[in-house]
């Protein structure tokens, strides 16, 4: 148990110094009990006296939280502008914002929020100049505001729509079936849905997956045996038809969707989060059954569109970036496949509509896009509004216009539509946000990692930032799972900038950003080159005196709240601040909980071989800890309804941290309630922002501006 004090000192002197007051507050860190239990893998011992953390219904885990939280939050509460910050949050947010509209029937739809509503909600309209009306609206399914609209699906003819609700975050959801029309409930809800859609077969029934519920706690349990149903509309779920799947790979993901024309059910199975197996059945053939089209999970394929029986494929088999090809029916599996949009030097993504197909490559971590006809014929490069990201192109085969979203970090989400025969876009909704782009800039840098590789990182700063190792710095990345971090716009970025804050965004290995080479050269054994490309990413903003350790702060969600946790304790040194989120912090015990075995592809697992223990607990934040160490200020965040990233994570790494840490900066935890693996409504998100911002602002010394106004 560490302590550390502040030392009180007047406001008012500290204001004129330009300095964050100090906040005056002594205290102990709540008592965290130890217990003796012990492992033993490939013959070494390893302690875990924090087991106990991991039973998220026992009492002395309520206990435990509800005294860090009355520690943490008291500690937030008391520095001065934690307030403002919120209230500027708010004033940003306070903009309607809408989404592209789609088809369903005779109706058009779209999200929109009035501006601090805690969730979007759905409209619909008449034509795209008639009357809208409220279709769905989340934020009336619970009182609190804690239930969230979680997917979305109509049916063929839009006559009938089932839409899922997430209560408190949770990744299991519950089903609704009703009219489109009238709305009128057609049967009762249909619970314990998890990592699934809704796929329409008609109007009678539909497709979905899910697990078997574990009894018990809903947090630490494993959810194994994924499996993909057949459910018909106003039946009992016992009738449900089992689609695919067993009891004999209880790792597997499985999810099934209907081509178009509703002709194939395609049916895809991951034993992890890359890779995948392909099934196809002809529903038009009353006999046929599921035909294998790839029986491996070494690549990644999905089947994008079909014309008759001539099936169009994206698959990255033999080519890390991907490609597009074409196969019959007959036969449909990989040697048969035929290229007509080859690999290139560039990763890419495909949608489809209006007869065409939209290749979206990533050059550098930049969106270009291209539209082929369907056999691979390439029509025109369309012209984007900048450079960042554009995320849309897709739409019915009949469509003759279709939507998309452009963004950039200084780019508020603006939407287009495009004329498909033209190839002409014209803006279609642009949000009114209080923030002016032409006062900051972003500018890509390209740094070298401890063994040479070149990696790209974007840097936005207000406009005549003077280089003097003394700005706020925000370095934040992911590093996994082949997931790209592209431009992007935050409203709630905008209070770090224009106070003064850099953000700081590079594209770390283990990510998708140049294909499966990139993504492959992060996981595993090669694992710390993740953390390496981040150390050095901070070591470049130092270097060129953007910042300094002592006002750079590491930010990370999810695997990223991994990658922030082996940061800091490999380099405690070169950070002031650590923002650890929902972090899989237990490496030698994250496939034990709920859907954790799937993640195993990117990070090889304590029980493979004594080679794999070793190699993940030297990096496993959990067991990366040393006592006596001087760690950064910490501020870790996790949430009771966690079930994807069980909170025990955060639970032991924050009271392994206040045991080791012998520094005076505060290490804390703060656990959110009824939200999930990220905040279940836009209050709890802005609560967790606020509270992040004060921290960091608070232990750099920095007065931000909008402090110093409402002093």
């Amino acid at each position: 148990m560490k302590y550390f004090s502040f030392v009180s000192v007047a406001l008012i002197l500290l204001i004129s110094c330009s300095k964050s007051p100090k906040v005056d507050q002594d205290f102990i860190y709540p008592k965290s009990d130890k217990g003796d239990v012990v492992d033993t893998l490939f013959g070494v011992v390893i302690a875990d006296p924090y087991r106990w953390m991991e039973n998220d219904t026992a009492q002395s885990t309520a206990d435990w939280v509800k005294n860090q939280n009355e520690i943490t939050l008291g500690f937030l509460k008391k520095i001065p502008y934690r307030d403002a910050i919120k209230k500027r949050l708010e004033e940003l947010y306070n903009y309607e914002r809408l989404t592209a509209p789609f088809k369903e029937g005779e109706y058009y739809y779209f999200y929109k929020n009035d501006g601090l509503q805690n969730h979007s909600v759905l409209y619909r309209k008449k034509g795209m100049d008639g009357v809208s009306e409220v279709f769905l609206d989340p934020n009336s399914f619970s009182k609190d505001g804690t239930t969230r609209l979680a997917g979305v699906s109509f049916s063929k003819d839009g006559s009938r729509v089932g839409f899922q609700i997430s209560k408190g975050g949770a990744d299991w959801t519950e089903a609704i079936i009703i009219n489109a029309a009238d709305k009128k409930l057609l049967e009762d809800t249909l619970r314990d849905i998890k990592f699934s859609g809704i796929s329409w077969r008609g109007n009678e029934g539909f497709y979905f997956s899910t697990y078997e519920k574990p009894k018990g706690s809903q947090l630490s349990a494993k959810t194994q045996n994924h499996k993909l149903y057949y459910h018909k509309v106003g039946a009992p779920r016992s009738q449900d038809k089992l689609v695919f799947g067993d009891d004999k790979n209880p790792r597997r993901y499985v999810g099934g969707y209907l081509t178009e024309d509703e002709r194939f059910l395609v049916v895809s199975a991951a034993n992890s989060t890359t890779g995948n197996e392909l099934y196809i059945q002809d529903l038009k053939n009353p006999s046929a059954k599921l035909m294998t089209m790839v029986n491996n999970f070494d690549n990644n394929h999905g089947i994008i569109a079909n014309d008759g029986d001539r099936l169009i494929i994206e698959t990255n088999l033999n080519a890390p970036n991907s490609r597009v090809v074409e196969v019959g029916l007959a036969k449909p599996t990989p040697e048969n496949w035929k290229d007509i949009i080859p690999e290139t030097e560039n990763v890419l993504n495909t949608n489809t509509g209006g007869g065409k197909i939209f290749a979206s490559y990533l050059v550098d971590v930049k969106t270009e896009v291209k539209q082929f006809d369907m056999k691979g014929k390439l029509e025109r490069k369309i012209e984007l509004p900048g450079i960042g990201t554009a995320n849309g192109f897709g739409g019915k085969q009949s469509d003759k216009e279709l939507y998309y979203s452009f963004t950039s970090f200084t780019y508020p989400p603006t939407i287009f539509k495009y004329d498909i025969t033209s190839g002409k876009s014209s803006l279609h909704e642009k949000p009114k946000v209080d923030f002016k782009p032409e006062e900051y800039e972003t500018m890509q840098v390209f740094y070298s990692s401890k063994d040479g590789t070149r990696i790209p990182m974007f840097i936005t700063y207000k406009k005549g930032l003077e280089l003097n190792g003394k700005n706020p710095t925000l370095l934040y990345a992911y590093g996994g799972f082949n997931i790209s971090l592209t431009p992007s716009f935050s409203t709630s970025r905008i209070v770090w900038l224009e106070n003064g804050g850099v953000y700081a965004q590079p594209n770390l290995r283990g990510g998708g950003e140049y294909g499966e080479k990139w993504h492959l050269a992060g996981t595993k054994m090669n694992k710390q080159n993740v953390f390496d490309d981040f150390i050095a990413a901070g070591e470049y903003l130092i270097k060129e005196k953007y910042t300094s350790s002592d006002y750079l702060a590491i930010q990370g969600g999810s695997n990223g709240g991994l990658l922030v946790g082996a940061t800091m304790t490999q380099r405690p040194d070169l950070m002031k601040v650590a923002l650890p989120a929902v972090g899989v912090m237990d490496m030698l015990r994250y496939h034990k909980f709920t859907a954790g075995a799937g993640w195993a592809y990117d990070y090889g697992t304590a029980d493979d071989s004594k080679e794999m223990l070793e190699y993940l607990r030297k990096y496993s934040p959990v067991h990366a800890l040393k006592p006596g160490t001087s760690y950064p200020a910490t501020l870790v965040t996790t949430a009771d309804h966690d079930d994807r990233v069980v909170p025990a994570h955060s639970f032991k790494f924050a009271a392994t941290l206040q045991e080791d840490h012998k520094g005076t900066s505060p290490v804390l935890i703060r656990i959110d309630t009824k939200s999930g693996h990220g905040s279940s409504n836009l209050s709890k998100a802005l609560d967790v922002t606020a509270d992040q911002y004060a921290f960091t602002w608070y232990n750099m010394g920095v007065l931000p501006p909008l402090a110093k106004k409402d002093m």
